[in-house]
């Protein structure tokens, strides 16, 4: 098995597709049809969640790379929105798709590397290596410095997996820190350039044959300036770009984001794929899968049809 990121862009040159299906299940905003045997319990929210994943899944898995279940929609219902946590991930694994667990951890010393070992590494029982959640890639965030990050590195490493770092996210408020102006090196910059200098330098040990790391970052197509500055600071980074549809970003928002090789960047989008039928004409709630399917197509569309109309399409391996 090759790097984490060979294998990923692999898959994306097999689908023709830079998109992240996100699958962030809000029980309310569920297709009523789903629910008519269900209660109000707890174990009966996680099986309707698990169910609406499944039909999302199998409706765009020959679209895209790529899902990225959002950990906290899962965690709000409690065991039984892990438990429909964790047989997603396995399904989407099964539907020959990269799981990326958006879960922004972050700690250090033996809390780090327990994080680590539970999401994308192994825990060790009486010797032997045991694989517990098993995502193929996790976000993380930061802040408390390469201590919480080495960790994970470590297990990036050992067992071809891949992380991705905030760097510039997608709400507004992110500038209140994100872009406060720091000294180093006796130079002015703005804490997310500091950011991406540490982010690149910790890919540097995980280059794989296509010229990218699997130490990612998470850039979002909302501020398209500012990820101008990023590309050429993490020029071997793969970028995880939330912000797409829901959020206001577009097609043209994102270009930045990818290299001269049509590479570089996965685009996400949860709501607005999730949620397509509740603002489509042509789909009622029984076919919010087929609606789903559809606003995947149109997004593949958009975002190759940028990436052509700036030279940068290319499929070739």
């Amino acid at each position: 098995m090759g790097a984490f990121i060979d294998n990923f862009i692999e898959k994306i040159k097999e689908k023709r597709s830079h998109v992240v299906v996100g699958l962030d299940p809000d029980y309310d905003n569920i297709p009523e049809h789903l629910k008519k045997n269900a209660t109000d319990s707890l174990a009966d929210i996680g099986e309707v969640i698990f169910e609406f994943n499944c039909k999302i899944i199998d409706a765009v898995s020959d679209l895209v790379a790529a899902i990225k279940p959002q950990i906290a929609f899962y965690e709000r219902y409690g065991i039984d929105g892990i438990n429909a946590f964790v047989k997603t991930v396995s399904y989407g694994k099964q539907k020959g798709l990269i799981v990326i667990e958006d879960a922004k951890r972050n700690d250090i010393g033996s809390t780090a590397i327990a994080y680590s070992e539970g999401h994308i590494g192994r825990i060790d029982i009486s010797g032997r290596r045991i694989p517990v959640f098993d995502v193929d890639a996790i976000t993380l965030n930061p802040y408390l410095g390469s201590d919480g990050i080495m960790p994970f590195v470590k297990d990036a490493q050992d067992f071809q997996k891949g992380i991705f770092v905030l760097v510039k996210t997608s709400n507004k408020s992110s500038v209140e820190f994100q872009d406060i102006r720091v000294i180093e090196n006796g130079n002015q910059h703005k804490l997310y350039e500091v950011v991406a200098g540490k982010v690149h330098e910790w890919g540097k040990s995980i280059i794989g044959k296509y010229g990218y790391s699997s130490v990612g970052a998470v850039v979002a197509a909302t501020f398209p300036e500012d990820t101008k500055i990023l590309r050429n600071l993490m020029p071997d980074t793969y970028f995880l770009v939330p912000g797409y549809g829901a959020q206001g970003g577009t097609a043209g928002d994102v270009i930045n984001s990818f290299n001269k090789d049509g590479l570089g960047a996965l685009i996400n989008a949860s709501r607005s794929i999730n949620y397509a039928y509740k603002d489509s004409s042509k789909f009622d709630e029984h076919q919010f899968a087929e609606a789903a399917r559809e606003a995947v197509i149109k997004m593949n569309k958009e975002i190759n049809g940028s990436l052509q109309k700036n030279g940068l399409l290319n499929w070739s391996l």
